[in-house]
Parts: C-alpha cells; sequence; structure tokens
C-alpha cells in the first residue's frame, strides 16, 4: 500500500515527473516524432487567465473504484523578490488528510516552484517531504538558465551541478507552462524539462476533443493530452497519464487518470477559483462548501 500511497503524489505533476511505461506503441510513435517536432510556445493570448496570480486548485485524489486517498491543493501566485521583479510561485501541497489510510502512512509534502521570464521558466525549487513516521526530506534546486546549468542540493549534502542545455523547465513548471501553448489535436510539441538529472525532451501528445461531463464545472468542452515520459524523476509510478483541460481560455485542468500496474488513479477537480476566468472562478462541489 506504501507505494500506491506514494504514487498519489505525483498525479497531477505525474505528468512530467513519473516513469510511463508507454502502451499502444508510444515508444515507437515517441521516436518517430522527435526528430521532427519543434519545442512548445507559450500562447500569450493565454497568460492573462492562466498566470493571472490569483489562480487555486483543490483535488480529491483517489484509486480505482472511487476510494480517497489524498488531497492535492495547487496555488499559482504573483510574487516579487530582490532578484526576481516578474516572478510567479507554483505551490503544491499534497496530503493524505481525509484519504482512505492516512492514519496508517500518513504523506504532508509541499513543493515550491518560482518561474519568470516570458517562458515562465523555473530559477528556484524547494520541496519539503514528510512521508510515514520516519521519512524528512528537503531539496533545494536552482536552475541557471542562462549557463545551462542545474545545482541540486539534498538535505545537508553536497551541492550537485548538471549541464543541461539552456532554457529548461522543472517538473512543476513545465506542466504549467505546456497547459498555455497551443492544444491542437495532431499536433504534438516537445517541452524539455529536468528529472533524473538530466535534460528529457518530453513530447506532448495533443490527443482529442471531447465533452466532459459532470465535473464541478458543469459540462465542459474539454481537450485531451498525454505526455510521454521515459524517466522518474522525484517519484516513481507505472503506467500512463491523461489530463483534461478545458477547452477555452482558461485551460482548467479538470481531470487526471493515471494508471498503475493495478488499477488507476483519478485526480478530479473539487474547487476552482481565478477572478481572471469569471465562467469558472468560485466552483466548488457541494460537501465542501462549508469548509
Amino acid at each position: 500500500m506504501k507505494e500506491t500511497l506514494i504514487t498519489l503524489i505525483p498525479i497531477f505533476f505525474f505528468t512530467f515527473s513519473v516513469e510511463a511505461m508507454p502502451a499502444n506503441g508510444n515508444v515507437q510513435e515517441e521516436n518517430t516524432l522527435i526528430a521532427d517536432l519543434s519545442y512548445g510556445i507559450i500562447d500569450r493570448n493565454l497568460i492573462p487567465t492562466a498566470y493571472s496570480g490569483g489562480e487555486t486548485f483543490r483535488f480529491d485524489i483517489s484509486y480505482t473504484g472511487g476510494f480517497k486517498l489524498g488531497e492535492l491543493y495547487l496555488k499559482l501566485s504573483k510574487c516579487e523578490t530582490a532578484e526576481k521583479k516578474d516572478c510567479y510561485e507554483i505551490n503544491a501541497r499534497v496530503t493524505t488528510d481525509n484519504g482512505l489510510f492516512s492514519a496508517i502512512y500518513p504523506i504532508e509534502d509541499l513543493h515550491v516552484t518560482h518561474v519568470s521570464g516570458p517562458e515562465r521558466l523555473p530559477y528556484h525549487y524547494e520541496v519539503w517531504q514528510k512521508e510515514g513516521y520516519n521519512y524528512e526530506a528537503h531539496r533545494v534546486v536552482r536552475y541557471e538558465q542562462e549557463t545551462g546549468r542545474v545545482l541540486y542540493k539534498l538535505n545537508d549534502g553536497p551541492v550537485e551541478i548538471y549541464e543541461v542545455g539552456e532554457k529548461i523547465q522543472n517538473e512543476f513548471s513545465s506542466f504549467f507552462a505546456s497547459r498555455v501553448m497551443p492544444l491542437v489535436p495532431g499536433q504534438p510539441f516537445i517541452v524539455p524539462t529536468f528529472a533524473d538529472d538530466k535534460r528529457n525532451e518530453v513530447v506532448v501528445m495533443v490527443r482529442k476533443q471531447e465533452l466532459l461531463e459532470d465535473s464541478v464545472l458543469g459540462n465542459v468542452d474539454a481537450v485531451v493530452v498525454e505526455p510521454i515520459m521515459k524517466f522518474s524523476g522525484l517519484y516513481d509510478k507505472r503506467g500512463d497519464t491523461v489530463i483534461w483541460y478545458t477547452d477555452d481560455e482558461c485551460r482548467v485542468p479538470v481531470q487526471v487518470n493515471s494508471k498503475l500496474l493495478i488499477g488507476s488513479l483519478t485526480a478530479h477537480l473539487v474547487a476552482y477559483n481565478n477572478k481572471a476566468c469569471p465562467r469558472y472562478d468560485g466552483a466548488i462541489l457541494e460537501k465542501y462548501q462549508h469548509e
């Protein structure tokens, strides 16, 4: 059960932080396409909504059959530091609170990524992990985008330096950046991502458009995206991951499904706030309205 609970941690950032076992010929598909693909480019028309600086998400994470395992809280906010005047903070908290096995194997992880510039590239990342009753870890990663270097430090260990080339995303910034890239079915693109101590050219497949019914946002037109990965990242998983974004200017991630060796995990959006997206702002499941 520990492996299953650990897996829920990246189910959202999973997209760029887990190792997939591609099905239906995805490995061959990637090898064929990657040489001809270009890097994804952010659509500037989507920035005012998706990077408004005041967006929050809440997800329930459940296992096959609807057993709730935990919750994921995301916040994308504007920040200003002495180092960067134009920056955004991606804050992700994952917890087993209110989950079926919270008393057996509690998880409380916090990930904080700072990005800046027109491409929303990361320059600083920290993660505090508390898993079970004995494991704690603190990681600090610094991205030198101009020199193509990544500096990594775990707990009190030495700083490790990796040469990765210019313009690299991390496991979290890549999700938010790809979210605001053109999502046209049949037109995949690449998002370079640092994971497993190296640069990875992640192919993002844009599969199709479909109607997603009975979500917290109501019935919404969605675009289905499937990233293809070949690395394990901070956590480990086995299976394919599929994301449903609203097919509009808000690009709200409404649902995520991640296959496991046995069963699957699903993240359902249960609350959303973003004043720059009035059509969905304030959406929340009825059972959470009085919390």
